[in-house]
């Protein structure tokens, strides 16, 4: 085995790990009511600079995005999870180095 078949396998491991922990842990499945309020922080933010209030604009986006985010980390994982599993196999299947 060499180098690069290694660290294929080693992606593909990780890759299914995140995946399956993901995935395991939602069982009553996402709330939508739990999403509106960072959603609208961002419009709130993203109006508020556009009419001039600045200051609070900015505070009211990257406050809402970062909320955002975070309800969105377990999607992100998934398709972070997901990526590394395809670009895994990639490097199986053509025996390349990936720098």
């Amino acid at each position: 085995m060499n180098r690069n078949t290694g660290l294929a396998l080693l992606l593909i491991l990780f890759g299914a790990l995140i995946l399956f922990g993901r995935l395991g842990m939602h069982h009553g499945g996402p709330h939508i009511m739990s999403y509106l309020f960072p959603i609208a922080m961002v419009v709130l933010g993203w109006i508020g600079i556009k009419h001039g209030r600045s200051l609070i604009g900015w505070i009211l986006l990257i406050i809402g995005t970062l909320a955002l985010m975070a309800k969105l980390s377990g999607l992100i994982a998934i398709v972070l999870a997901i990526g590394l599993i395809i670009y895994g196999v990639s490097l199986l299947r053509t025996n390349r180095t990936p720098y």
